[in-house]
């Protein structure tokens, strides 16, 4: 299943995307005879286990609801507002970390562990939406295609083995970033949590649809120009070794999002470089999850 959050008729709720049609999660659950029915996304994250799960398919091929069409309804980030900062990995593909060195944001090579840092997403954005920076603040905004992994459910010192137990789906995020911010203060926090820098979507697809270990195809484009395109094996840290170390004295909870990095392709890794401007179109796709559309706006 891929879950949503959207908007219709002025209307904020969480339904499941099949083909062109939206299901009102609200709405199943009532004919399930569900009395305890989550509102947001995060209380769906929480509330819906394996059981649950399974249960809802079984009604939703009964059509016991009528769907929405796609076309009719605003797709928002999943999580709009996550309850935490999303935890994001640096330089977790080797070519991505060698383009990086080259642009001298970091010197550092290949990383022997995992480079973690948080971005703040208040909101993240949907699919659609835009990405608006004014050149006063940033004149290297960049783009990072990325596979987000949605925690499940609370979890510290997961074992690597137990990883997957503990994850609820999968998303796209595009890590957008503010290059010279990120080399003017020798961090990322700032360059990466700018206004609009955190488009999310365009679903969460449950992580029964995709097979353990997750190997899909990930790409970026600007303007229809292909700019990255790998695939999920090629992390340097996997995904249970993620949840794994970060994890360790470090209580992940139920709703958590973890961006687990962007592959080579980035615009400061072209010479010379590709950075955005404003009427840009960022597409990021992964296999299976969908494509996250978003259009680029310079403000004054």
């Amino acid at each position: 299943m891929k879950f949503v959050t959207y908007v219709h008729e002025i209307k904020e709720s969480i339904g499941i995307l099949e083909n062109n049609n939206v299901f009102d999660i609200k709405d199943l659950l009532k004919k399930m005879g569900e009395k305890d029915i989550p509102g947001t996304m995060q209380k769906f994250i929480e509330y819906l286990d394996e059981d649950k799960s399974h249960k809802m398919e079984l009604f939703l091929n009964n059509r016991v609801v009528e769907p929405v069409s796609l076309d009719s309804v605003k797709l928002k980030a999943p999580i709009p507002y996550p309850r935490r900062n999303v935890f994001c990995l640096g330089k977790n593909y080797e070519e991505h970390a060698r383009e990086i060195k080259m642009t001298q944001i970091s010197g550092n090579g290949i990383p022997e562990v995992p480079i973690y840092f948080t971005k703040v997403a208040s909101p993240a954005v949907g699919t659609g939406d835009y990405i608006k920076f004014s050149t006063e603040v940033t004149k290297q905004v960049d783009y990072e295609a990325e596979l987000g992994v949605i925690m499940g459910k609370d979890g510290a010192d997961i074992k690597l083995e137990d990883a997957e137990k503990y994850i609820f789906g999968y998303t796209i995020i595009n890590d957008v970033s503010a290059r010279d911010l990120q080399g003017k203060h020798v961090q990322w926090f700032k360059g990466k949590s700018l206004d609009t820098f955190c488009p999310m979507g365009p679903c969460i697809v449950y992580k029964d649809e995709i097979p353990f270990p997750v190997e899909l195809d990930i790409k970026c484009m600007v303007n229809g120009e292909v700019r990255q395109n790998s695939n999920t094996k090629n992390l340097i840290f996997d995904i249970p070794h993620i949840i794994s170390d970060l994890s360790r004295g470090l209580t992940l909870k139920a709703g958590d999002i973890i961006s687990t990095g962007t592959p080579s392709g980035v615009g400061m890794g072209f010479e010379p470089v590709k950075v955005l401007k404003n009427g840009d179109v960022v597409e990021c796709r992964i296999e299976k999850v969908g494509s996250l559309v978003n259009h680029v706006v310079e403000t004054l």
